[in-house]
């Protein structure tokens, strides 16, 4: 039989799992993967780093639900790329990296960047912490059955990231071709009818019952599913940063989102419910106040229902009543089908849509109202407000961390057919540019605007070149106040200055690069917001130009309204759990 390279044999396989672009940076220790790339189908995404490549993988998996794909090098190659794996790792995103190692004959002798110090090397192993597993190909005929398994476990189940090490002799040994096809249906758990009815009986004996929902209610069917509870038993909705965009804004039973950057009326709702449906939510420390019981969430004496792929997250955060090890759409149609057994005809709460309206429209006004300011430089209100109006229906908002993140998912009103990404269980600074690369690559037509900070942007430069060579228009919005501006004004409230949090020249002046010039040195369009007009300008001429493009908006460094807690302000101010004492 004919035999082919190793690296010939898993691009064929990767073509065969309908896999389109791999993300990476090249090295000695996968370039015989990268030739036989070349004249294949699949396209290779070079990054200048490793974690703008990681990150650009994660945003074109979420985009399109499908695994993103990242090559990387030995040693510090792979070691530079652990950020962005981690932050994918930790939102549930599937992500198959493939990594070169030292030839499999030198393991342990230290050659040219081994990790290898104080132990026998194993790179692998760095990875252990956060990836659902990882894979050391010792012999190149386990490659190819390797490689179905990294990329069913990464997408089967409760989604992450998985890696597949490989030492780089094994890539240019002869194989027969692999035959190793994943499953053609991926089935997954559903929900028993005598569970399905003992929750079903709970909300309908509920007097102020809540559905609680994340990103693990990610596809139309959950998302379907989820809307035909709520309507049919007139229950309001309350979902986590992750789930920001899950259902539209504009929906009459949605609170909002709860916890240190949620909003008051939804805490309102969550500490007074006295049943609380949770599906496809871990109950992450920000969305629940450090779950401390007088601010978000109240357990006991409400109680809680809890449905997640994952065992793990069963009860993890709060005591749960009835545990589902589930599928959110199929345990969502369950329970929706036990209900209208019970009872046909739907519930009406008098006058929960009127004051569920009137709160979300506070929130939104309010926010409407500060971003009419025309102060300069300008308020995130502001920035805000000029991007809901410049950009169309369906743009997709990739954001970083701080103001862009939790006051998109305060007040942001995202209309029905846009997209929130953002990185959730890391909150990775620099993940905006690079994944919005990913997104505009998976999803070509759409607008995609990378909204981000200017430590975001500093801290991931390569993701500019990255646009420019792939002709993905990408629009960064850098929001510029000249400072990790969330981090100075936590140190500020609680010390009274602050200190190492913003960038400053030499005689103390603030300072920024320029990165409008950045821009067109790199062979994309910039644009500098001189005046509080310029912005909604830029906007447009960037959405006309379909260009990579970069506005650089000067910005006051103004705290999110902060409804909830966080507990790290008790820990500035001295005050700790007792048992920790």
């Amino acid at each position: 039989m004919t035999t082919v390279t190793a690296a010939e044999a898993l691009v064929t396989q990767l073509r065969s799992y309908g896999v389109e672009y791999v993300f990476g940076t090249c090295g000695h220790t996968n370039i015989a993967l990268l030739d036989a790339l070349g004249p294949s189908p699949v396209e290779f995404v070079i990054a200048r780093h490793e974690q703008a490549a990681a990150h650009a993988a994660d945003g074109y998996a979420r985009a399109t639900g499908r695994p993103g794909v990242l090559l990387t090098h030995v040693g510090p190659g792979m070691m530079n790329a652990v950020t962005g794996v981690a932050t994918a790792a930790l939102d549930s995103i599937p992500l198959v990296v493939i990594s070169g190692d030292i030839p499999s004959y030198y393991h342990g002798r230290h050659p040219h960047q081994e990790v290898n110090l104080h132990a026998d090397a194993d790179q692998s192993a760095i990875y252990r912490p956060f990836t659902k597993r990882t894979w050391h190909v010792q012999r190149v005929q386990d490659l190819g059955r390797a490689t179905e398994r990294a990329f069913w476990t990464a997408t089967s189940g409760r989604p992450g990231a998985v890696l597949v090490n490989v030492p780089m002799d094994l890539f240019n040994r002869r194989v027969q071709p692999y035959d190793h096809p994943l499953p053609v249906h991926l089935g997954r758990p559903g929900l028993d009818e005598p569970t399905a009815g003992r929750i079903a009986e709970s909300l309908l004996a509920a007097e102020r019952p809540l559905v609680y929902f994340g990103g693990g209610i990610r596809d139309p069917r959950a998302r379907t599913a989820l809307l035909d509870l709520a309507e049919h038993l007139d229950i309001p909705l309350a979902h986590s940063l992750m789930g920001k965009g899950v259902l539209p804004d504009r929906h009459p039973l949605l609170l909002g989102m709860p916890g240190f950057w949620g909003v008051q009326s939804t805490h309102e709702h969550t500490k007074g419910a006295d049943v609380v449906l949770a599906v496809g939510t871990r109950f992450a420390e920000t969305d629940a106040s450090s779950w401390e019981s007088a601010y978000t969430w109240n357990f006991p004496p409400s109680r809680l229902i809890q449905i997640d792929l994952d065992l793990a997250e069963i009860g993890r955060n709060y005591p749960v009543e009835t545990g589902v090890v589930a599928d959110a759409g199929l345990a969502l149609e369950a329970i929706t089908a036990a209900v209208r057994a019970r009872r046909s005809t739907p519930l009406t709460r008098p006058g929960l849509r009127e004051s569920i309206a009137v709160a979300r429209r506070t929130v939104f006004d309010e926010a409407r109202e500060a971003g009419r300011s025309d102060d300069f430089p300008l308020r995130p209100q502001r920035i805000l407000a000029d991007l809901r109006d410049a950009l169309p229906e369906d743009a997709v908002l990739v954001t970083d961390v701080g103001w862009n993140k939790n006051g998109v998912a305060q007040c942001y009103e995202l209309p029905d057919q846009g997209r929130f990404i953002t990185p959730g269980g890391a909150s990775t600074m620099g993940f905006g540019p690079a994944a919005a690369v990913g997104v505009q690559i998976a999803q070509p037509d759409r607008v995609v605007v990378a909204l981000i900070g200017d430590g975001g942007m500093s801290a991931q430069l390569p993701a500019l070149p990255m646009a420019v060579e792939q002709g993905a228009p990408v629009i960064f919005v850098v929001m510029n106040n000249r400072a990790h501006g969330t981090i100075a004004d936590l140190q500020a409230g609680a010390f009274g200055r602050s200190y190492g949090c913003e960038f400053t020249d030499p005689e103390g002046r603030p300072y920024s690069p320029d990165f409008a010039r950045y821009a067109e040195a790199c062979g994309a369009d910039g644009h500098v917001v001189a005046t509080p007009a310029d912005l909604g300008k830029a906007l447009a001429d960037a959405i006309a130009r379909r260009r990579p493009a970069v506005i650089d908006v000067p910005m006051v460094n103004e705290p999110v309204p902060t409804p909830g807690h966080w507990n790290i302000k008790d820990i500035y101010a001295g005050n700790f759990p007792a048992d920790t004492t």
